[in-house]
């Protein structure tokens, strides 16, 4: 697929701490205490040993009411084709990544076979989870990723999706991480929800760990993508608010993960997050809820303008 392959404006972001950027979080969140970290399920595949709903299981049919939102092909731009409005993101590239793909469920021998992560092998990619009611992550990643290209294009953002539900599966992981670095992005969110048990409730952003080996090298994006992620974190709590992840992060909203080949591969600030966990009712209500989806865009998108513009 063609991507633009232009080189975009080298960012001079001031480095902002995790402590930083979170310090609001107790102060305008309920619920910032929690249990403890018992795994998660739902970027690129669980946690050996992790506890809740796997990712992998097959996804319910697409009956659910569909997720509203723009829509086009991959190299997107604004409607109509009018050139983007001048903003404070102008000349930045943003790579937005829905999680999973509606039809990953009709291709499991596709999405199972190994690619490399560089760490070693893993699914190509899988059918994310879904809500008790049947509402499917990939519809919930594709809704939010939508609303949000809308948000960054209207700042000035060049933005790209790694699909659009314009091919039958995936993309796999590794590609996925591949159409970041091929756009040269100055900033990669992929978008997914979880799949944990019920009571695990809340958010958090999963950064990559620093990782060398095979054709994975992280070691130059570590920092940079810390730094986004704590940003997205701020701003989501105060945007949506939904608590840190009483589960994972230690109350952070905020995990290090060096076994998803997304991350892994990445060689652009990239990281992921979980909105919310399907399988509670009371996230499943938010998750659900088209407005509440608006704000999870709003959040994403001013934690990325905040990380642009340093």
């Amino acid at each position: 697929m063609p991507y633009d392959d232009s080189p975009a404006p080298t960012r001079r972001a001031r480095p902002l701490t995790v402590a930083a950027a979170l310090a609001a979080v107790c102060l305008t969140a309920a619920g910032c205490g929690g249990g403890p970290d018992v795994g998660e399920a739902g970027a690129d595949s669980p946690r050996p040993g992790a506890g809740g709903a796997s990712s992998t299981a097959a996804t319910p049919a697409d009956q659910q009411p569909q997720p509203s939102g723009s829509t086009g092909s991959v190299p997107s731009g604004p409607a109509a084709g009018k050139p983007l409005p001048r903003g404070p993101l102008t000349g930045r590239t943003v790579v937005i990544d829905p999680g999973h793909h509606p039809r990953n469920r009709d291709h499991t021998r596709e999405i199972n076979e190994q690619v490399d992560i560089g760490t070693g092998r893993k699914e190509c990619d899988t059918t994310g989870t879904s809500t008790d009611d049947g509402y499917p992550e990939a519809r919930f990643t594709l809704d939010v990723s939508h609303r949000l290209r809308t948000l960054l294009e209207a700042e000035g953002a060049r933005v790209r999706l790694t699909h659009d539900e314009d091919r039958p599966f995936g993309p796999c992981i590794d590609e996925r991480a591949r159409i970041g670095n091929e756009a040269k992005a100055d900033a990669v969110v992929s978008v997914h929800a979880d799949g944990s048990a019920v009571g695990n409730r809340g958010f958090h952003v999963i950064l990559p760990a620093e990782v060398k080996g095979g054709g994975a090298d992280t070691s130059k994006i570590v920092k940079s993508s810390a730094d986004l992620g704590a940003r997205i974190a701020g701003h989501f709590v105060r945007t949506t608010g939904s608590a840190p992840s009483n589960y994972i992060g230690g109350n952070t909203g905020l995990d290090t993960r060096n076994d998803l080949g997304g991350l892994n591969l990445s060689t652009v600030p990239k990281v992921f997050i979980e909105c919310g966990n399907m399988r509670d009712p009371k996230d499943a209500a938010l998750l659900t809820s088209a407005s509440w989806r608006q704000k999870a865009a709003q959040g994403l998108a001013d934690g990325i303008t905040s990380y642009l513009k340093g």
